[in-house]
C-alpha cells in the first residue's frame, strides 16, 4: 500500500455518519474573526450539550435559548416540530443577517436529536414485559450523590447489553451514553470538567453508525442523564466527590466496550473516538479520585493486622493470579477496607467478589484494586465514602448508623432526590 511504501499515517475509512465538517469558507471566516472553532462547530456542541437529559423538546430548546443562540423553528400546520435551526448571535453574514444552521447540519443520522428523547418525560419506567433486570440501592444518599450511584447501576447493565446484547439494542445503549458523558461534563467539578468535556466530544463519534438503534432500550440511560442534570453541580469531596470517581470509572468500562462492539463491527472511525474517550475517562478518574481513594486507603491502613492479612487470604483465594499485581497497587488498603466493610454490612465478600471480577476483565483497568473498590461498594450499597466515625456501625443496607432528631422535629430538605428503598428499582429495558 502507498502509506506503508512512504511511511504515511494510515487514516480509519470513513461510513457517512460523521457530521458535516466545517467548509473552507467557515474557516477562513472563524480565522477573520479570531474564533478558535467555527460557528458550526461552536454550534454541533451547544446542541450536544443541550439534548443531554432533556426530557422534552421544549426543555430542549429553553437550554438552547438559555445558552444565547437563536432559534428558528419549523412548525406543521399541526403545530408538531418539523425542524428547526440555530444561529449564533455574533455570527452574520455580509447583510447582517444571522447566518442559521439546521439540526441536520452537523447530526446527519438525527435531524432533530430531541426526537428519541419524545414522550421520555412522562413515562419514567418501561413496561413490566420489557424488563432484563433491576437495581436496588439502599444508600441514603441524596441530591448529586444519587444520581450519580444510579447512574453507575444504569451503565453497568449497559455493558451487559453492549457485549452480549443483539446489535441494535447495543447501539441504542452506546448512543444513549453520549448524552450520559455530556450530562456528566455538564455537572462536574471545575477541576475534571473540561476533560470530561473532552470525553464527551470525542465519544459523540462513537455514538453514530448505520447500525440502528433500537430505541426503547435506552431509556435508562437517557433517564440516567436527566437525573445528573437535574440533580445539579457536584462537589469535589464527600460522598458527591465519590460516586463522581465511582460513575466516571464505570464510564471507563462502558466506552471501552463501545470501543470493542465498534472494532468487531469494523467501524474504524467511531472505535478510534472510543479509545480516545477512553484515554480523557483514565486522566479525568485520576483527578476524581485522589480525595476518596486517599480516604479510604487511610481507613485500610488503619486496620488491625489480623484483618489485613484475612482479606489478603480471601484476594488470593479467589484472584490467584492477580493477587500480587493488586496488593502491590496503591489502591490496595482502600480494596482491604472495602472488603471488611461488606462483611460488617452482612454480605459475603467471596460471593460479592465473584460477581465483581466474573462478567468483566480487569486487566484493561489503570488500576485493579481501584475498579474492584467501585464495583463492591456499588453492588453491596455501600456509601462510595462513609464517615470514618461510624464506618464500624454499617448496616446490612450499607447505610451509616446516626443518631436521627424524631421525625417531628427534623425539617424537610429542600431540592433533594428522597432515598431508594429496598422496594425501588432501576429498571433496563
Amino acid at each position: 500500500m502507498i502509506e506503508i511504501d512512504y511511511g504515511l499515517r494510515r487514516l480509519t475509512t470513513g461510513d457517512g455518519t460523521a457530521a458535516r465538517r466545517p467548509t473552507s469558507a467557515e474557516r477562513h471566516k472563524a480565522q477573520r474573526e479570531g474564533r478558535e472553532r467555527t460557528a458550526r462547530e461552536e454550534l454541533r456542541e451547544s446542541v450536544r450539550r443541550a439534548v443531554a437529559g432533556a426530557p422534552s423538546t421544549d426543555e430542549f430548546f429553553d437550554r438552547l435559548a438559555a445558552a444565547g443562540l437563536l432559534i428558528r423553528k419549523r412548525l406543521a400546520p399541526s403545530g408538531d416540530l418539523l425542524g428547526y435551526k440555530v444561529a449564533l448571535p455574533d455570527d452574520r453574514n455580509k447583510d447582517g443577517e444571522p447566518v442559521f444552521y439546521s439540526g441536520s447540519s452537523w447530526r446527519p443520522t438525527c435531524p432533530c436529536p430531541v426526537s428519541a428523547n419524545a414522550g421520555a418525560g412522562r413515562r419514567r419506567r418501561p413496561p413490566p414485559s420489557t424488563v432484563h433486570g433491576r437495581i436496588s440501592l439502599h444508600c441514603r444518599v441524596t441530591g448529586p450523590a444519587f444520581a450519580r450511584r444510579r447512574a453507575a447501576a444504569v451503565a453497568w447493565q449497559a455493558l451487559l447489553v453492549i457485549d452480549h446484547g443483539d446489535d441494535g439494542t447495543a447501539a441504542a445503549q452506546i448512543a444513549a451514553t453520549g448524552e450520559v458523558l455530556d450530562a456528566l461534563a455538564k455537572t462536574s467539578a471545575a477541576h475534571t470538567r473540561a476533560e470530561l468535556r473532552d470525553v464527551a466530544s470525542a465519544f459523540e463519534r462513537a455514538s453514530r453508525s448505520h447500525v440502528k438503534a433500537v430505541r426503547g432500550h435506552d431509556r435508562a440511560l437517557r433517564q440516567a442523564a436527566r437525573d445528573l442534570v437535574h440533580s445539579g453541580p457536584v462537589l469535589s469531596r464527600g460522598e458527591d466527590g465519590a460516586s463522581r470517581a465511582m460513575l466516571i470509572d464505570m464510564a471507563f468500562f462502558v466506552v471501552t466496550a463501545a470501543a470493542k462492539w465498534h472494532a468487531r463491527k469494523h467501524h474504524g472511525q467511531q472505535a478510534a473516538a472510543a479509545r480516545q474517550a477512553a484515554e480523557h475517562l483514565r486522566a479525568a478518574y485520576q483527578a476524581a479520585a485522589v480525595q476518596p481513594m486517599t480516604v479510604l486507603s487511610q481507613r485500610g491502613r488503619r486496620l488491625t493486622p489480623r484483618v489485613r492479612q484475612q482479606q489478603a487470604n480471601l484476594l488470593h483465594q479467589m484472584l490467584p493470579e492477580l493477587a500480587d499485581q493488586i496488593q502491590a497497587e496503591s489502591g490496595w488498603p482502600a480494596l482491604a477496607v472495602t472488603l471488611e466493610d461488606t462483611r460488617k454490612a452482612g454480605h459475603d465478600p467471596v460471593t460479592l467478589l465473584t460477581e465483581a471480577t466474573a462478567r468483566r476483565e480487569l486487566r484493561s483497568a489503570g488500576s485493579m484494586s481501584d475498579v474492584l473498590v467501585w464495583r463492591l461498594r456499588r453492588s453491596a450499597h455501600l456509601p462510595a465514602l462513609p464517615d470514618d466515625r461510624n464506618a464500624t456501625a454499617l448496616r446490612a443496607t450499607g447505610t451509616p448508623r446516626t443518631r436521627r432528631p424524631p421525625r417531628s422535629r427534623r425539617p424537610a430538605r429542600q431540592g433533594t432526590i428522597p432515598a431508594v428503598g429496598a422496594d425501588d428499582h432501576v429498571l433496563i429495558t
